[in-house]
């Protein structure tokens, strides 16, 4: 009977462990600047709770029609659990804005992460969001602790963000990243023209091309990734990009994988970010 006991303890011990990782809250925060409360998930490590240990943040942005929990979806949680347990990826703490529009399937009108007329995210995002992060969680805040990365309209997201504010960011990951918006010769009806304005106003290739040399030294203290697939119709501006910071001499690493513009590429992506970050 004994026995019997011991085994009983040993399987509900070994499936608790199977079970444990960490946990995705759903959090938000009133915003002045944007005169809206603006949800966002975040993803905390399994022993978040049990001690004072502070955390590395990956800020992880998702694309155009989604919302603070598309990553989620996309199994980032279990990914997340996955590689951190295997020892590929530090604990770290996750954070997935919210940039969706206010139209149809998430679109149109204040859809992004750039200042449009009436709608300046940008400085939201750096003004006061990234500050509640640091307040609200126990973060490493300082460059060295910071990452951003993210996919499609993210993509583009996290590398503008890094080029303008090099000093928030020790590594920037772009995945099939719309980093310039030549490659789309009409707008989605569902679409707001502003949207692809600020892609445009924003292009991390033409920030390149007029860069100051005070500029482009900052560059070179942020390591930047790109990844994109083969058959993606934007990865043209991707080979653009990396072309410019090769040509400019700042460190980047570019891969082409096979794949599409979708979440089977993404998801494969998600390691591969959460090893480059720290």
């Amino acid at each position: 009977m004994k026995r019997f006991s011991l085994l009983i303890v040993l399987v509900v011990a070994v499936a608790g462990s199977a079970m444990a990782g960490g946990k995705v809250l759903v959090k938000s925060l009133k915003s002045s600047i944007l005169g809206v409360e603006k949800s966002y998930s975040i993803y905390l490590p399994e022993d978040y709770d049990m001690g004072d240990e502070r955390y590395p943040v990956l800020y992880l942005l998702h694309g155009a029609k989604g919302t603070h929990n598309s990553w989620v979806r996309g199994e980032q949680p279990r990914i997340t659990d996955e590689e951190i347990a295997a020892g590929r990826a530090k604990k770290m703490i996750v954070v997935m804005p919210d940039a969706r529009g206010i139209g149809e399937k998430n679109a149109g009108k204040n859809m992004g992460y750039f200042n449009v007329p009436d709608w300046p995210y940008e400085d939201f995002f750096f003004q006061e969001f990234i500050p509640h992060i640091d307040q609200e969680y126990r973060t490493i805040a300082a460059k060295e602790g910071r990452a951003i990365a993210g996919l499609s309209m993210g993509g583009g997201g996290s590398i503008v963000y890094a080029q303008r504010h090099p000093e928030m960011f020790a590594a920037a990951y772009s995945t099939s990243g719309l980093l310039d918006h030549r490659y789309r010769l009409s707008v989605p009806s569902n679409y707001d023209i502003g949207w692809l304005w600020s892609v445009a106003q924003t292009s991390p290739v033409e920030y390149l091309r007029h860069a100051t040399n005070e500029q482009i030294e900052k560059l070179r203290t942020v390591r930047w990734m790109m990844d994109c697939g083969d058959d993606d119709r934007i990865i043209s501006t991707n080979i653009d990009f990396y072309l410019e910071m090769k040509r400019e001499k700042v460190p980047v690493e570019l891969r082409i994988r096979d794949g599409k513009h979708n979440w089977a590429f993404w998801k494969e992506a998600l390691p591969l970010i959460l090893a480059f970050s720290f």
